[in-house]
């Protein structure tokens, strides 16, 4: 620590699904604790993938590439720094549609190499796991709830690099039920913020739509059930009028909120029970950004004595800023790894976050 430079600044690579991402983050070891974000670059593809419904994986990894480059370059000249400023390169290596992975990861450690610095390949869980201090004051452990497109998870965030699986959906995650529910529906690409629209006008008791695993004596979730019954109220109802989708949309949204607070309330009792001074509840991945999602959870907070920790609404879904901070974060802890085996590191598809 005490050979730490006065800051810490890493270059972050993001490319893991349908977001290039690039991100130049400084981080003190004097004074404030929070990340200085120099530079956040995003560009989605939002437009390439709205007419399938969702994200084609091929169409992603070819569009990452021809853009990679010129991402990295903005970042930097945003930052208003040069390469030489920097202490280190962190890019996603997973996990993700491997496509986009590879592409981020190679460009990661060719830079990592030409340039002469530390590089470390970063799990997309970990990076949400850790967002939340970089503008908190969030100190291990914590118990944390990761709700994405992807993954659904309950974790004991004890550490660095030590996270405790305590449950996670047994099939779709809560945004992938978003999305799904608004391709059914007819509703644009991407669904989550969507639905969320629709279901403020919505009546959510007019269709009597499942919660599964809701009051089950574990931790897990499923969301493919509340799909099918989804589909078949739909179905029923049709042809569907606006308010007809407004109600399905708010019996969805509520289903998937009573679930979360049933699963979340039952690991807070949990985490409790094994860390019981330490009180912090973080929320992070791009479902924290819905605004229902986060009252529902945030009372939940209250009724069991913990304090609600969210990530700032803009670091919710992929960006490289939150890769970067995890170069921060290990570089100040030292716990950088060897760079012979961090520049042989492979792009996964999985990797769970509990088996880093």
């Amino acid at each position: 620590m005490d050979n730490l430079p006065k800051t810490i600044t890493f270059l972050g690579i993001e490319t893991r699904c349908d977001e290039t991402a690039a991100s130049v983050v400084q981080f003190s070891n004097h004074g404030s604790s929070s990340a200085n974000i120099l530079s956040n670059i995003v560009f989605s593809q939002i437009d390439t993938h709205a007419p399938y419904g969702g994200v084609v994986p091929e169409l992603a990894a070819r569009q990452h590439l021809p853009l990679i480059s010129g991402i990295i370059r903005e970042a930097i000249a945003t930052s208003g720094l040069s390469p030489q400023d920097f202490d280190g390169i962190a890019a996603t290596a997973g996990p993700g549609l491997i496509g986009g992975v590879m592409i981020g990861l190679t460009t990661g450690k060719a830079l990592a190499s030409a340039w002469e610095k530390p590089f470390l390949p970063i799990n997309h869980l970990e990076a949400h796991a850790l967002t939340a201090r970089m503008s908190e004051d969030v100190t291990f452990p914590y118990l944390l709830l990761l709700v994405s497109g992807g993954h659904c998870q309950l974790i004991s965030v004890l550490g660095l690099g030590q996270y405790e699986l305590l449950g996670q959906t047994l099939d779709d995650a809560v945004g992938e039920a978003f999305d799904k529910t608004a391709k059914f529906l007819g509703l644009p690409y991407p669904g989550g913020p969507q639905v969320e629209a629709a279901a403020r006008l919505g009546d959510p008791s007019r269709f009597n739509l499942p919660r599964p695993m809701f009051g089950q004596n574990n931790l897990d979730f499923s969301f493919s059930g509340l799909k099918t019954a989804l589909q078949q109220a739909a179905e029923k109802a049709a042809p569907l009028t606006q308010n007809d989708i407004n109600d399905l949309c708010a019996g969805v949204q509520d289903s998937i909120i009573a679930c979360l607070a049933d699963r979340t309330g039952r690991a807070m009792q949990a985490f409790r029970s094994r860390h019981g001074s330490h009180k912090q509840f973080v929320v992070a991945g791009g479902v924290a950004a819905n605004m229902a999602i986060r009252a529902q959870l945030s009372e939940l907070a209250m009724q069991h004595d913990m304090e609600l920790k969210v990530a700032p609404m803009a670091l919710c879904t992929d960006n490289a800023a939150m890769v970067a901070w995890v170069g921060c974060e290990y570089m100040r802890a030292g716990k950088m790894p060897e760079q012979n085996e961090a520049l042989k590191h492979e792009a996964r598809a999985r990797w769970p976050l509990d088996r880093l």
